[in-house]
C-alpha cells in the first residue's frame, strides 16, 4: 500500500453548536473559580483535523471526576435560567471496556461525555485496572490505543495539545502508531488490535510495521482470545463490515493471521487456509455491490450480504449439536464468536440457502438457458397443482423462494453469480458478467410480476380452506393445502379467488377417490 497523503489542518474551529457548548463548559468554571483545565479528547480532534464533522464530544477533567462537574454545570445553568436537557451517570464496567464512572450531560441536544484525565495500571491476565488515579495530559495521552486518537482540544486555551510528540506527524502521514511499543499496548489491552485494524481500514492508513509484527505475535493472540469477551469483539467486526473498507479490514485481519482468532468455530470445526477465500468473495461482492445503485440494497443489506460472502466457504460446515442434528458452523460464528444478533445468524443462513436455489433457476431466468428444471425444488406436494407452461412452473419456484428470503432476494441473486456456471472467485473474476446476470436474473423476476410477492395475500384463507375440505379442524391438513394453494396462486397470477376455491374442491375430492379406490 502506497503512503497516503492526508490533508491535517493547523487549527480547529468548532461550529457553532459546540462553541455554544463550551461556552457553557467554561462559565462553569468561572461561575465556581475552578481552575480545571477542560480538554475534548480523541476522535472528535482528530476528525476536526481531518475536515470531517464528529458529534461525540468527550471532555477530559484534569482533576475532578465526570459526575462532580456534570452536577456543578446543573446548578451553574439552572442559576442562569437556562435548561437542563437530561444528566444521566454510567457506572464503570471492565467487561465493556468501561473502566471508569462516565458522566453524560445533554447539552443543545448533544450528549457530552465527561470523565477524568487517568493513570491506570493492569494485571497480567485481565483488562480490569488494578490501580487508577488522577493523571496528567501526557499519562492520559500514552494510555490511549492510538497516537491519531490521544490529541486533544484545550477548551481553555482552543489549542490543539500532541502529548505524544507524534499524533499530528502520524495523522499527516497516514499512520497506525501506538503511543507506547505496540506489544505492551496490545497485552494492557487487546481490544485495541482491532481498533487499530478498523481505523487503518476506514482512514485507509498504513499500519505500522512494529505494530503489525506486534498485533500477529501469539502471545498477543492469546490475550485477544482470553482478556476480551466475544460482545466486544463482535462490535469492532460489526464497525468493520460496516465501514467504509471493510474488505480493506477483513484483509489486515487475515495478514495479521487473526482471521481464526475473532471468527472462532465451533471445536468440531478444524480452521482451513481458506481465510484468504473468505476475504476474497467479500472483495468480490463489496466491488459488485459499490458498482450499483445505491437504492438497491439498505445499509443492513449490504451489511448482512458482506458476512454472507465472507462466509461463502464456510456455507457447507456443519457441526453436530446436542441432539445430534447438523448446524451450520456460520450460526456459531455469530452466536458464540461474535455473540450477535440471532437473527443476523438466520439471514446469512438463509441466504447462503437461497443463493443455491438461485443457481438452479438462473438458467430459466437469464437468456440462452439449457438447463432442465431442478423438479427437488417443486416437491411431490404440488404435482396437482396444473401448471400452464413451463413459464409458470419458474414462477412458482421463484416465488416461493423470494417469500423465503423477501427483501433480501437480491443479495442472494447477486452472491449466486459469482457461483455460476462454476467458481469464479480467485479465478477469472469479472465484475460485468456478474452485473449482466445479475440485471437480466432482475429484469425476469420483474417481468413474472415477483417484486415483494412475500406481500401477496392469499385468495382462500385458512377457514375458507377448512369450509371448502369440510373440515371440523385446522391441522397439518390444511397447512399443505395452503401451500398447494400458494402454489396454484402463483402459477395462475390472473386466478381469482373463485376459481381457486373450485379448483380445490376438484382436486380434493378428486384425491379422495382415488384413496378410496387404492383402499378397495
Amino acid at each position: 500500500m502506497t503512503t497516503p497523503i492526508v490533508r491535517v489542518r493547523d487549527t480547529i474551529e468548532p461550529d457553532e453548536t459546540e462553541e455554544k457548548i463550551f461556552e457553557r463548559l467554561l462559565g462553569t468554571l468561572d461561575h465556581y473559580g475552578l481552575k480545571t483545565q477542560l480538554r475534548v479528547a480523541g476522535g472528535w480532534v482528530r476528525d476536526k483535523l481531518l475536515g470531517h464533522k464528529c458529534k461525540d464530544i468527550d471532555i477530559a477533567l484534569e482533576n475532578m471526576m465526570g459526575s462532580t462537574f456534570v452536577e456543578k454545570m446543573r446548578d451553574y445553568l439552572l442559576s442562569v435560567g437556562e435548561e437542563v436537557q437530561g444528566i444521566a451517570i454510567i457506572p464503570s464496567n471492565p467487561d465493556q471496556s468501561k473502566h471508569l464512572e462516565t458522566a453524560r450531560m445533554r447539552i443543545f441536544n448533544v450528549w457530552v461525555d465527561f470523565v477524568n484525565l487517568r493513570c491506570e495500571e493492569y494485571s497480567d491476565d485481565s483488562r480490569i485496572p488494578t490501580m487508577q488515579k488522577y493523571g496528567t495530559p501526557e499519562q492520559d495521552a500514552l494510555r490511549r490505543d492510538l497516537t491519531i486518537n490521544s490529541l486533544f482540544y484545550n477548551i481553555n486555551t482552543k489549542s490543539v495539545e500532541d502529548w505524544t510528540n507524534r499524533g499530528i506527524k502520524d495523522l499527516k502521514c497516514g499512520k497506525i502508531v501506538t503511543p507506547l511499543p505496540p506489544k505492551e499496548t496490545f497485552m494492557e489491552d487487546p481490544l485495541r488490535v482491532l481498533r487499530a485494524i478498523r481505523f487503518g481500514a476506514r482512514f485507509s492508513f498504513i499500519l505500522d510495521e512494529q505494530l503489525k509484527e506486534a498485533a500477529a505475535c501469539d502471545e498477543v493472540k492469546a490475550a485477544l482470545s482470553a482478556k476480551i469477551s466475544r460482545e466486544r469483539i463482535g462490535v469492532e467486526i460489526d464497525l468493520m463490515i460496516s465501514g467504509k473498507q471493510p474488505v480493506q479490514a477483513m484483509t489486515y485481519i487475515c495478514e495479521l493471521k487473526l482471521f481464526w482468532v475473532v471468527f472462532s468455530l465451533h471445536p468440531q470445526c478444524e480452521p482451513s487456509e481458506g481465510d484468504s477465500d473468505c476475504v476474497s468473495y467479500l472483495d468480490c461482492t463489496w466491488n459488485l455491490i459499490e458498482s450499483m445503485e445505491r437504492s438497491l440494497f439498505n445499509d443492513e443489506q449490504r451489511r448482512l450480504s458482506f458476512y454472507a460472502a465472507m462466509f461463502l466457504p464456510l456455507r457447507k460446515t456443519m457441526y453436530k449439536d446436542r441432539k445430534a442434528k447438523d448446524v451450520p458452523v456460520v450460526n456459531y460464528i455469530f452466536r458464540d464468536s461474535l455473540k450477535q444478533r440471532v437473527s443476523d445468524a438466520e439471514t446469512v443462513v438463509n441466504l447462503h440457502n437461497a443463493l443455491e436455489k438461485f443457481l438452479s433457476l438462473l438458467p430459466h431466468l437469464v437468456p440462452n438457458g439449457d438447463v432442465e428444471l431442478a423438479e427437488v425444488y417443486l416437491g411431490r406436494e404440488y404435482v396437482d397443482v396444473p401448471f400452464t407452461s413451463e413459464d409458470s412452473k419458474i414462477r412458482v419456484l421463484t416465488g416461493f423462494l423470494l417469500r423465503e428470503i423477501k427483501d433480501f432476494w437480491r443479495a442472494a441473486l447477486l452472491m449466486s453469480t459469482l457461483l455460476y456456471p462454476t467458481n469464479i472467485v480467485n479465478k477469472n473474476f469479472k465484475a460485468e458478467v456478474c452485473i449482466t446476470l445479475f440485471a437480466e436474473a432482475e429484469k425476469a423476476i420483474n417481468n413474472l410480476g415477483l417484486d415483494r410477492v412475500w406481500d401477496v395475500k392469499p385468495l382462500l384463507n385458512g377457514k375458507e380452506i377448512m369450509d371448502v375440505l369440510q373440515l371440523k379442524s385446522g391441522g397439518p391438513v390444511v397447512s399443505k393445502w395452503q401451500q398447494k394453494l400458494l402454489a396454484w396462486q402463483l402459477a395462475h397470477p390472473s386466478g381469482t379467488a373463485e376459481e381457486c376455491r373450485e379448483w380445490l374442491k376438484e382436486t380434493h375430492f378428486s384425491s379422495t377417490r382415488s384413496a378410496g379406490d387404492t383402499e378397495d
